[in-house]
């Protein structure tokens, strides 16, 4: 018997056409405009420091260029690591106990990353606690998209999918637009900091000297964050048959569990920071390899859930069949493709864009020297918006493709595209690390990466499409969360590779890197949906 008429919703079916149509429909409608802007400001928190540590540049922030790169892949490490128990939520706790809580959470990284820019004179280890925090905004990606799966029926998952992530991710470019405005004004009073460095906005160039609000780089995000919080507690719903989240009969319960799993994903996400890091910067010295770091933080934090005591543990149990399944694999490695490079390549583009165009590469007594501010050189804060804009903009349209098409074809010629822009990026980001006038080449960088990103796009809804028609309802919610939170790592590796890359005066290497591993994808994409006797065909 359904009761549709509550908080939580049971006996709910969005395939039962005639539910759908008198009320399913318009209850997900409401769910879902409510997630997407809640996801919204989960990215915008999470991936601000690519922004913020251009004008940290700017302002002449006593860090190192590839300390400020840390900061970047420590919102990215912890940001991905969350996504592992996030994406098991839902079911724990319910969609509306969980979108209120984890959107509440993010309270603490915007406000505490606004009051430490106050300060120039505030420590690198306070900044990577933020970053650290921030990530929380990552983890809730995984959390959303299983909420919304549960909402919508099977043969407008795409759509639907599509729509949360694509505008979801529009946070990544509201953010690149917002902050750069917010910081020119004392939009929330406070002392402001004076330019060293020239400063790129929407409208071109502030050159060194005027002052700037980089406090409301953080700030901002309070404006958005409560009346969202508040709107998820009162306009959404938890689904509470059996399938989604039987257990979601107490918010306080929820939040207790919530909270518990973060802190576990947190506390492996310092353990993998300490194994890379060196002692001087209060790590373990070891200086683990990134490659085994990750596999160590994720076998690490999926041990750590698996002891939760009582019913919790039996949940989880039952929701980890999803990795005796071939496909869970397959799907994993494909969407790192498309969504790992999405989120890693926003990361990282404005902070590769200043170094590898912002600087003159001039040779110097035999040795090329990369420190000489270049002043023809390209504003990182104005064109970094760009490519993340179109790739979630495009998304939905490639979860609409797919629902056509096909999902495993349409990912199938994006991945081809994506071999081909990644070289061509790779081409011109050589060719200007060795010119003095590196903007030379930065409008045909630009445009292949704005195809890079638009291929990811396509290709993120392509992949949820798939995901949605290869599992059942139990278990699709969860390996969108999986998945998603494996592709997430790339906002932990891209910008290390790049960092490490550039540090090593070959950036091209990094995209080199990353066309061989899109070749792989072609190849398990063919073999589990395309080819003749596929698993199942163009799902």
């Amino acid at each position: 018997m359904s009761d549709l008429s509550s908080h939580d919703l049971r006996g709910w079916n969005p395939d039962d056409e005639s539910q759908w149509a008198s009320k399913g429909k318009s209850i997900a409608t409401r769910n879902l405009w409510i997630s997407i802007p809640a996801l919204l400001c989960g990215f915008a928190v999470w991936l601000y420091w690519g922004i913020i540590t251009v004008q940290m540049i700017n302002l002449g922030f006593p860090f190192a260029q590839s300390e400020l790169f840390t900061l970047t892949a420590i919102a990215g490490l912890s940001g991905a690591t969350l996504r592992i128990p996030s994406s098991f939520f839902i079911r724990l706790a319910g969609g509306r106990y969980t979108i209120f809580f984890t959107t509440a959470l993010l309270i603490i990284p915007a406000a505490g990353t606004g009051m430490l820019l106050q300060d120039p004179n505030s420590t690198l280890w306070q900044f990577q606690i933020m970053a650290l925090l921030s990530g929380l905004g990552g983890g809730n990606f995984a959390s959303s998209m299983s909420n919304i799966s549960f909402f919508y029926p099977k043969k407008i998952q795409g759509y639907a999918l599509g729509m949360n992530a694509g505008l979801g991710n529009f946070g990544v470019t509201t953010m690149q637009i917002l902050v750069p405005l917010v910081m020119t004004f004392g939009l929330f009073g406070g002392d402001a900091l004076v330019l060293k460095n020239a400063s790129g906005t929407l409208i071109g160039k502030i050159p060194a000297g005027p002052e700037t609000y980089i406090q409301n780089a953080g700030y901002v995000w309070l404006l958005f964050l409560v009346p969202l919080a508040i709107a998820a507690w009162f306009g959404m719903n938890n689904i509470r048959d059996e399938h989604v989240s039987p257990d979601a009969n107490s918010a306080l319960g929820g939040f207790v569990k919530i909270a518990g799993m973060l802190l576990i994903g947190l506390a492996t996400s310092v353990f993998g920071l300490w194994l890379m890091l060196p002692t001087d910067v209060g790590g373990s010295g070891f200086m683990l390899s990134k490659w085994l770091v990750l596999p160590i933080v994720i076998i690490l934090t999926l041990l750590l859930l698996k002891l939760i005591p009582g019913k919790t543990q039996a949940n989880l149990k039952r929701q980890f069949k999803i990795f005796g399944n071939k496909h869970t694999w397959a799907m994993t490695v494909i969407y790192t493709m498309t969504f790992g490079s999405f989120i890693g390549f926003s990361a990282a583009l404005a902070l590769a864009i200043k170094v590898v165009f912002g600087f003159q590469h001039i040779m110097v007594d035999g040795v090329m020297t990369h420190d000489v501010i270049n002043p023809n050189g390209p504003s990182a804060l104005m064109y970094a918006w760009m490519g993340p804009f179109i790739g979630a903009l495009i998304r939905p349209i490639g979860g609409k493709m797919a629902d056509k098409l096909g999902g495993a074809l349409v990912t199938q010629i994006i991945s081809v595209v994506m071999v081909c822009s990644a070289l061509g990026v790779a081409y011109f980001m050589k060719a200007a690390y060795a010119s003095p006038t590196p903007e030379d080449y930065f409008f045909p960088f630009l445009a292949l990466f704005i195809v890079l990103f638009a291929a990811t796009g396509i290709g993120n809804g392509s992949t949820f499409r798939t995901i949605a028609i290869v599992f059942d309802k139990e278990q699709a919610g969860p390996v969108l969360g999986w998945t998603s939170a494996v592709a997430a790592y790339g906002a932990f590796i891209i910008p290390k590779v790049f960092g490490e890359e550039i540090k090593a005066t070959t950036p091209e290497y990094a995209l080199y890197g990353f066309a061989v591993f899109y070749g792989v994808c072609i190849l398990i994409n063919w073999w589990f949906y395309l080819r003749k006797n596929a698993y199942v065909k163009n799902p």
